[in-house]
């Protein structure tokens, strides 16, 4: 049985992903004051701006990875929450070698 679908990557035009950039900072920055009120409105624009940035800025890319180096264990927390497919491979490896 086949997987789910793959999503189609948009070809955006050059100008684009330093707006996409610019509001995934946005996001990041109003995560404090949307997080101060009741509910998980915070975790999501946390979740969107990291997202959005780490799509489109290869200095963050590189941050991202150092981070995932000396912290394995959050690394892979945050490709599972990005649905990274390098995440997915690592989960289907330990599997199949019965680390699970």
């Amino acid at each position: 049985m086949p997987g789910p679908p793959k999503i189609m990557h948009l070809h955006l035009p050059g100008w684009t992903r330093p707006w996409l950039f610019g509001l995934g900072i946005v996001l990041l920055v109003l995560t404090p004051v949307v997080g101060i009120l009741p509910g998980p409105g915070g975790v999501f624009l946390f979740a969107g701006g990291m997202a959005l940035v780490l799509k489109n800025s290869s200095m963050a890319k590189r941050l991202y990875v150092r981070f995932k180096a000396r912290w394995p264990r959050l690394g892979g927390w945050g490709d599972w929450a990005l649905r990274r497919e390098s995440h997915r491979r690592r989960v289907a490896r330990r599997r199949a070698r019965g680390e699970d």
